[in-house]
């Protein structure tokens, strides 16, 4: 460096630099090349479904693995999925050593641009469902993991080809996988508050609690239910019970309680084994929202 200019930029003199290395582009790696490993690899598993410029699924494999390649037990989330790449490589990861880990894909259910005009001149609009099938959620990447597990066409046909380079096997033999797809909603807070949109709020529980085993979909009729890795008490007349069965459940980690007031909820949470997690509802689940709104 030898000085500044006077809108603060600086100076260097490089003339007696000699580079030792220049980074390549990944390009010239095979596996990483994007036409082979993402548009020619997602042409088989959804034929006739265009996405454009997917990545190589073995370049975001490699990606993941220098993060979580020792972590078998690894929740990977994906904010922007696009066509489902990232979940298609936490599966190569698990299928190369028996690993459990997750991948949460989030993305818009958006209709390209030149799609939407056609849409438009024939009378529909967004929501519509006629519309939505057309969007890159439903159209490429749900029907993208669905082929990946299955190892199935969306048409029901075996994938024709095979996983290349670090593991190879017929794509048509799919993962012993499984797959959750939900739509994410608004749900006015009065609704959620009273009970009144539990079956919307149902999966974020499920999903905050490990999104293993079982969910518990509905209102329980007895007051209070425990599934796999959580329980909910919603009638804290039942308190008792509910702890019970809390405490002999195995791998229960969190326990959802539906109550307004703040010296029963810490009642409950004393009651429950120190391995539980208490979390109120649905002042945590409002809260949240609140905070990230800002307010």
């Amino acid at each position: 460096m030898t000085g500044k200019k006077q809108d603060g930029s600086i100076l260097v003199d490089d003339s007696a630099y000699q580079p030792v290395f220049i980074p390549g582009t990944q390009w010239r790696i095979s596996s990483h090349n994007a036409e082979q490993g993402g548009t020619n690899l997602q042409k088989l598993l959804i034929p006739g479904r265009r996405f454009p410029f997917p990545k190589s699924l073995y370049a975001v494999e490699d990606a993941l693995r220098f993060f979580v390649g020792s972590n078998r037990e690894a929740t990977i989330l994906d904010f922007f999925s696009g066509s489902g790449t990232t979940a298609h490589a936490v599966m190569r990861l698990n299928h190369q050593d028996g690993g459990r880990r997750q991948c949460i894909s989030v993305t818009n259910n958006e209709v390209a641009a030149e799609e939407q005009t056609a849409l438009r001149t024939a009378n529909l609009r967004p929501g519509d469902p006629e519309w939505e099938k057309w969007g890159i959620c439903d159209y490429i990447t749900k029907p993208r993991i669905a082929a990946a597990i299955t190892g199935k066409t969306p048409d029901g046909q075996p994938i024709a080809g095979d996983y290349k380079f670090t593991d190879e096997f017929p794509m048509a033999e799919g993962f012993e996988e499984n797959a959750e797809f939900f739509t994410l909603t608004y749900e006015a807070p009065v609704a959620v508050s009273h009970n009144l949109a539990f079956r919307r709020v149902a999966p974020l529980l499920w999903m905050r609690a490990g999104s293993e085993g079982r969910r518990i979909d509905d209102l329980p009729a007895q007051g209070w239910e425990v599934a796999g890795t959580y329980g909910l008490l919603v009638d804290l007349d039942r308190a008792t019970e509910f702890c019970a069965a809390a405490a002999l459940a195995e791998g229960l980690r969190v326990a959802y309680i539906v109550t307004d007031d703040d010296r029963r909820f810490q009642a409950v949470t004393r009651a429950l084994p120190d391995t539980i997690e208490p979390v109120r509802l649905y002042e945590s689940y409002l809260s949240n929202f609140r905070f990230a709104m800002g307010r």
